[in-house]
């Protein structure tokens, strides 16, 4: 059970940071959060659980093919909050947009023969 709080805190100390350096500088932010911290904190931790290179391997390519579609919403947002959407709304739009691209990336992969 400790070894899952100091998991949780450390990966929610990793966010808080991003969130704080964003909020005093944006592009340190940005930095910070286009960095894969996630990737890394969860490819350290399903080593440490299971040791299965295996499994980190699969996880990262499955990574690399799940990152692709949410890249548009990083463009969706600020250009919908730039003409006056509301936070929320922008938002809610880009989420939607992200999961529909999901939908056709692992529709298409699996066309291709790459299953997630």
């Amino acid at each position: 059970m400790l070894y899952l709080v100091l998991k949780a805190a450390l990966s929610g100390i990793v966010i808080a940071a991003a969130s704080e350096a964003a909020r005093r500088a944006p592009t340190v932010g940005a930095l910070i959060l286009s960095l894969p911290l996630v990737s890394v904190l969860a490819f350290i931790w399903l080593w440490r659980d299971t040791g299965d290179t295996a499994r980190i391997a699969a996880t990262a390519q499955s990574t690399f093919w799940y990152v692709l579609p949410t890249l548009p919403m990083f463009l969706v947002v600020p250009a919908l909050l730039r003409h006056g959407v509301g936070f929320w709304p922008a938002l809610a739009a880009g989420c939607a947009l992200t999961i529909l691209l999901y939908l056709v990336t692992v529709w298409t992969l699996a066309k291709f023969g790459v299953s997630l």
